[in-house]
């Protein structure tokens, strides 16, 4: 085997992982817009400055019943970012096991307490506890365990070596004496006695990587602007690979992207900043600092892309307006409202790369341009209008300066316009209603937006699902092709064990808007209805699997 083929196998190898694991931090991510929204409604009804602002004093001050609703909402949000860690650890940890994904869970969740356990207790019988032993904030309250502040890497480490774990023993055979804790009883026994160990080596290790995090998070926050601007670019090219995930996770939950002292705890990364600065009644201006990594999006996925979604329909030829039309604004609807802009975006990634760079480069203009005019809004996990409403409108314009959003947003929906049209027209490229007989173009037009109202309609046929599963199926090269099946947000990711046996044609004529592959990592790009196509697919294979059994 040449040096170049192997190199090749190996980086399609980690691509498949990267992909794999950013799957994985999909499932915590999860959590967070409904944990966003009660913490956001909660907080805002709940400050004296928002309910003296909008004369709510006596309708839902305190001690009226209000108030005590929205104070329990603010509570149930704060619980689900105190313990993001452990969350972390199960999600990974479920999101990577390969099978008996329960039993990776649990595991994930024994040795998330383990590992600390181990910790707290070391650092009782050296007597590290002690005030000014270690730097400020490296001691953290975890779960109630008085631990090293790891953050969500921690719930990293235990989620990735769990489902390593599981996946290399939950069918291991003992000898028939012991058979009983054989199989899936093994997975948390081994999990235990390995974190007792990480646990160990963490005790020793983590103190000089936790210095680490903290200089590259000090060099990211002197950078200033431009390092913003840098973010922004990074964050968005990475989207087509998946590995965007990746990429900002560190920034919002980590040391990495600052910290800050907030009622008296010092707390790390920017989400986690602006969400305790959300639940603190002391907070008069969110930090900026923190927000920097976030309020970029909003101009960008509220203005930006909807102005470029205008763009190719006006383009787009007469006989294919309707068409084409409809399609575009779905996806341009769905990156105001709720932030998910893949299917925009991969709508003229595919027919037009260039334009995904421009993308990409006013991605991290819209960054700065905000961290620039002191933009205080933070986001759950996506930058449309309903974050904006509770993160922004809702704390008020002192508290967020808010206002520069709509105003930044304007002049980015002009700019995207002209630029995508001028560059669309001169160019001739083929975007959705251009298409002359490209086959590939004009099915992804139509079976998308079919595949949309089939997936929001209660009418969506169980035959139809059907055709389309089989087609997928087909497309992946079969059952015994597929070694792992998952979604995102908007894709279905798949690990298959023959990179050769994919039809790239075939997944497209499922009505993708486009494939993705590296080696053995396959996304196919479906839209915000992916996990109904996937909840189908699962179906069909089980079928499938009855019928050659029968």
């Amino acid at each position: 085997m040449s040096d170049a083929i192997r190199k090749e196998k190996k980086g399609s190898a980690f691509f498949s992982i990267l992909q794999r694991v950013g799957r994985a931090f999909m499932l915590p991510i999860a959590l967070l817009p409904i944990a966003g929204l009660l913490l956001g409604v909660g907080s805002s009804f709940t400050n004296t400055a928002t309910l003296e602002a909008y004369n709510l004093v006596g309708f839902m001050g305190p001690g009226t019943v209000l108030y005590s609703i929205f104070t329990v909402l603010a509570s149930v949000g704060t619980v689900i970012f105190d313990n993001l860690p452990l969350l972390f650890a199960m999600g990974v940890a479920l999101g990577m096991a390969e099978q008996e994904k329960g039993t990776a869970t649990l595991s994930a969740a024994i040795a998330f307490f383990v590992m600390h356990k181990t910790i707290n207790a070391l650092l009782v019988i050296s007597g590290m506890l002690e005030e000014g032993v270690l730097q400020e904030g490296a001691i953290a309250n975890v779960v109630g365990i008085e631990s090293l502040q790891m953050g969500v890497f921690g719930g990293i480490i235990v989620g990735l070596g769990v489902a390593a774990l599981h996946n290399r023993f939950y069918k291991i055979r003992l000898p028939n004496v012991i058979s009983f804790f054989g199989g899936t009883r093994f997975v948390p026994i081994i999990s235990t006695v390995v974190y007792i160990l990480v646990g160990v080596l963490m005790f020793f290790v983590w103190p000089y990587i936790q210095s680490g995090i903290y200089a590259l998070g000090d060099l990211v926050l002197r950078s200033g602007y431009a390092g913003t601007l840098i973010y922004g670019f990074i964050e968005r090219i990475l989207i087509p690979f998946g590995l965007h995930h990746v990429f900002y996770l560190p920034f919002w939950q980590t040391g990495v992207g600052g910290s800050a002292l907030i009622d008296g705890a010092m707390i790390y990364g920017a989400q986690n900043i602006f969400f305790a600065e959300l639940a603190s009644p002391a907070t008069k201006v969110f930090s900026v600092e923190a927000t920097r990594f976030m309020s970029g999006k909003f101009p960008l996925m509220i203005f930006g892309l909807p102005g470029a979604a205008l763009a190719m329909y006006t383009c787009a030829k007469d006989t294919k307006k309707k068409v084409a039309g409809s399609l575009l604004l779905s996806s341009a609807l769905t990156s105001m409202l709720t932030g998910i802009t893949e299917p925009i975006e991969f709508t003229f990634l595919f027919v037009a790369p260039i334009l995904y760079v421009i993308h990409s480069i006013l991605a991290g203009l819209s960054y700065m341009l905000m961290h620039l005019l002191r933009v205080g809004v933070g986001m759950t996990f996506s930058g449309g209008l309903i974050d904006l409403t509770l993160f922004g409108i809702l704390q008020g314009n002192e508290k967020t300066n808010w206002i520069m959003i709509p105003l930044v947003g304007i002049f980015y929906f002009a700019v995207y316009f002209f630029l995508f049209r001028f560059m669309i027209r001169k160019m001739d490229y083929k975007t959705p209603g251009r298409e002359d007989d490209d086959a590939d173009v004009k099915l992804y037009t139509r079976a998308d937006y079919n595949a949309k109202k089939a997936g929001e309609s209660a009418n969506h046929s169980k035959n139809g699902g059907s055709d389309t599963s089989a087609l997928i199926l087909e497309g992946l090269g079969g059952m015994e092709n597929i070694a792992n099946l998952d979604c995102c947000a908007t894709r279905l990711r798949v690990t298959v064990k023959d990179g050769e046996k994919v039809n790239e044609g075939m997944l497209k004529q499922s009505g993708a808007a486009g494939v993705i592959r590296k080696g053995g990592g396959i996304q196919i790009v479906y839209g915000p209805q992916v996990s109904v196509i996937k909840s189908e697919l699962e179906e069909y294979i089980d079928s499938q699997k009855n019928q050659q059994n029968q």
